[in-house]
């Protein structure tokens, strides 16, 4: 009997990994023309970075990462006293130059690393390397490793834990990065000096006040912390903090965000529940994507009261397939931008055998152009995960 069932383990691994690579294949099919082209586009741009513009309003200096939180405005009985929230309702007035910069830098790594891995040609990872020297290592134009000015609130503070958020979109960059990082284009004196700028931004979102404050929220801006820092951390091979993530993701993240159900409630509650459910799967679905090991398969965890991964893809897949079966109140905002070819359904088809949410993923809106939906989309360049 245990010779049989050993003899059943190899063959049920076989035909998970035979499907994920059908799965890998089928991706790479429908996404390599595009990818081709994104980084066609990405050959011919010059590095933008925090550098290239500024604005009166930031306390902090040339070097660092500044913001204006989205959803505050001029208050109409104190038009210029301190700004209020509207929840769900971004301003189009406040600064979001030094996001943009961001958001098109991890544009452009994603489209280099994505060619790269399909083509194996290095003219990709020299590019790249320009764009990354430039945020990373030049003293002129380098990011300092903080975001102690993100997501200030004019005349109530000069930065919020909030603005951590931000950064998620540095995570392509450092997956593009383990993708490259072995070149021979990729010389080693400055990987390291990437790899020391993201260790010293670990060390910051484990350390500061922001980054404790942020870590330890309850709704999506906590997972998305663990999301990021396990990113960078597996850039950087930090072994302890990957473990001390793994830990968190099965002990706070998954129990106390979300229902037996698998609906995310603090997410529900919002003036954008669609949307930030969607956001915060895609969230939880990256962190078992980038955590999860052999021995320990996030993607397989289940909590005591049956709380999983694979139970919130189930709970949000249908309002996803089909949008008209959403029950809550419609999204305050953007609510026609959504859904797109969001991450839990690649990586949820991709780990769990599951074809039709596969085809639902390669249906949508695969390069979305909304600025609110590709702020929300921190992965759009799946091929540097698989």
């Amino acid at each position: 009997m245990k010779k049989i069932s050993l003899i059943c383990v190899f063959v049920l691994t076989a035909v998970v990994a035979f499907t994920q690579e059908r799965i890998k294949l089928q991706a790479t099919n429908v996404l390599k023309k595009q990818v081709l082209a994104d980084a066609d586009w990405a050959m011919k741009q010059k590095p933008v970075t925090v550098t290239a513009e500024s604005s009166p309003r930031s306390a902090g200096g040339k070097h660092d990462f500044f913001s204006e939180a989205d959803y505050f405005w001029p208050n109409p009985a104190n038009p210029d006293g301190p700004y209020i929230n509207k929840d769900g309702q971004s301003n189009p007035a406040n600064f979001v130059a030094h996001r943009k910069a961001m958001i098109r830098f991890s544009e452009i790594i994603g489209a280099l690393a994505s060619a790269y891995k399909i083509t194996g040609d290095e003219k990709y990872v020299k590019q790249a390397v320009v764009h990354l020297k430039a945020w990373f290592v030049d003293s002129e134009t380098l990011m300092n490793p903080n975001l102690l000015f993100a997501q200030a609130v004019k005349g109530v503070t000069t930065g919020r834990s909030w603005g951590i958020i931000d950064t998620i979109h540095f995570m392509e960059v450092a997956q593009g990065i383990i993708v490259m990082e072995k070149a021979k284009s990729f010389d080693k004196a400055t990987l390291a000096t990437i790899k020391k700028w993201f260790a010293d931004y670990i060390f910051w979102l484990n350390n500061s006040k922001p980054g404790v404050t942020e870590k330890l929220a309850k709704n999506n801006h906590s997972a998305c912390w663990v999301m990021q820092v396990a990113s960078f951390a597996k850039l950087c091979n930090d072994k302890v903090m990957l473990d001390s993530l793994r830990w968190r993701y099965k002990n706070v993240s998954l129990p106390n965000q979300m229902a037996t159900d698998g609906s995310f409630p603090l997410e529900l509650a919002r003036t954008k529940p669609y949307g930030y459910s969607i956001f915060n799967l895609d969230a939880f679905t990256m962190i078992c994507q980038i955590l999860s090991t052999p021995e320990d398969n996030l993607w397989k965890y289940e909590t005591a009261d049956g709380k999983s991964i694979y139970k919130g893809i189930n709970y949000l897949y249908p309002f996803v397939a089909d949008k008209s079966k959403w029950t809550l109140k419609p999204d305050v905002m953007y609510w026609n931008n959504w859904p797109v070819a969001q991450p839990f359904l690649i990586f949820g088809a991709n780990n769990f055998q599951n074809q039709n949410w596969f085809n639902t993923w390669k249906s949508l809106d695969l390069k979305p152009t909304v600025e609110e939906v590709i702020r929300n989309v921190p992965v759009r360049h799946p091929l540097i995960w698989l």
